[in-house]
């Protein structure tokens, strides 16, 4: 395509200047380039993301995975100049958001965190059209935040349908989205809602022996998958641990620096990478399904969770909370998942592999979370849950390559 020829003379000719020099650049824009050609062999396949869903039900509608994938997408726009990339991610939003703000098949008395998710992009929709159908859908979306089911020390159920349970997981899909909030509509009540939650479940999930964090924990203490004396799971699930680094790193985009919790969540950010560099797989440079469990029988090298550490620890160095070895680190992943883990369709489209569909904890049918649990759910190709971290961790490594340059 012709915007892809202007826009990579362009970064190439851009880390020229940058270098003051007229040879091959240091630092290559790989990473964006394989995002772009990502994103691309989705919009081959599906004109629309809609199109995209297995079916519209409600398990799949307004689904936080899908919205993430039209974000990423979505951001491609600025470093293409091409409007489609937008106008990819616009047409998902429209389908669910009316002209007024309601949100097609959301339901609020469900209080279900994975809900609250989806509604992120509207905030830079909010910002680019000033169409008020956009915020009235978030300010309906923390109106579930304020009445929403806790614990004792008030820390989210991930669902109504999970009672006295927190996930590692609704970290992200809540938080980000509480401060963004914060910032945008002047409620700085919500950085401290933000802030607690992280900093809640981190000390509830902890293991202070590896420094890693357990999937979920359970107040009651009565679910089977619990410890029965602290009520934590069974496993480090990698998914869980990067939706939680991801939580962590786009929260602190919105906190003001002289927040008085910021500089905790900076603490437990490097603490968590520490802790994940010790059971990289030193062959491959990514991460697996179990974390601490490589090269034991079942185990394999999972793609979403390794995009979502590339993610993370390349967005870490750039906004300086990691030190910049963890560049280094998150770049020797990316071609570690380009050499493991991708491949090409009979279109010649890319494809991204190991991706584990989905692990949860108790439930109808009862999931246990032992270890052969988290290795025998099924493992899927080109999972928006795989896909769009991966085009979100090829954007911030491009991010952080330039920020390097610029120094």
């Amino acid at each position: 395509m012709m915007f892809r020829k202007i826009y990579y003379s362009w970064v190439l000719a851009g880390f020229l200047v940058l270098m003051g020099c007229s040879e091959q650049p240091i630092v290559k824009a790989v990473p964006l380039e394989y995002s772009i050609k990502v994103a691309e062999a989705i919009m081959s396949r599906y004109d629309s993301i809609v199109h995209h869903m297995d079916h519209l039900d409600k398990r799949t509608s307004w689904q936080y995975d899908y919205a993430l994938l039209a974000e990423a997408i979505g951001k491609l726009e600025r470093y293409t100049n091409n409007p489609v990339y937008g106008e990819y991610m616009k047409d998902f939003f429209d389908y669910y958001v009316d002209s007024v703000g309601n949100i097609r098949y959301y339901k609020l008395e469900e209080y279900n965190l994975d809900k609250i998710r989806p509604a992120v992009p509207l905030f830079s929709l909010y910002e680019e059209t000033g169409d008020s159908c956009y915020a009235n859908a978030l300010h309906l979306e923390i109106k579930q935040l304020e009445t929403h089911p806790r614990t004792a020390e008030r820390g989210y159920w991930h669902k109504k349908i999970y009672p006295h349970q927190m996930w590692l997981d609704g970290v992200f899909m809540a938080s980000p989205f509480m401060a963004e909030y914060a910032e945008v509509f002047g409620q700085p009540q919500w950085f401290d809602e933000a802030v607690r939650q992280i900093t809640l479940i981190y000390t509830k999930t902890l293991d202070p022996k590896t420094g890693l964090l357990y999937h979920a924990w359970d107040e009651s203490k009565t679910q089977r998958w619990a410890n029965p004396e602290n009520g934590q799971s069974r496993h480090f699930w990698g998914r869980a641990t990067g939706w939680y680094m991801m939580a962590i790193v786009d929260v602190l985009d919105f906190l003001p620096e002289d927040y008085v919790g910021r500089d905790s969540l900076i603490s437990i950010f490097v603490n968590v990478a520490e802790s994940l560099m010790k059971v990289q797989d030193p062959e491959s440079k990514l991460w697996f399904q179990v974390l601490d469990c490589g090269g034991i029988e079942g185990n394999y090298l999972e793609a979403s969770g390794s995009s979502m550490f590339i993610y993370s620890f390349a967005k870490g160095v750039r906004k300086g909370y990691l030190q910049p070895s963890y560049l280094k680190v998150a770049h020797e992943a990316f071609d570690g998942i380009i050499a493991n883990l991708m491949k090409n369709d009979e279109n010649g489209n890319l494809v991204l592999t190991q991706i584990c569909g989905g692990c949860g904890l108790g439930g109808i049918p009862y999931r246990k979370g032992d270890y052969q649990y988290y290795v025998t759910e099924k493992i899927v190709e080109n999972d928006p849950k795989g896909i769009a971290p991966f085009i979100l961790a090829g954007i911030e490594l491009h991010e952080a390559d330039v920020a390097k340059l610029e120094e």
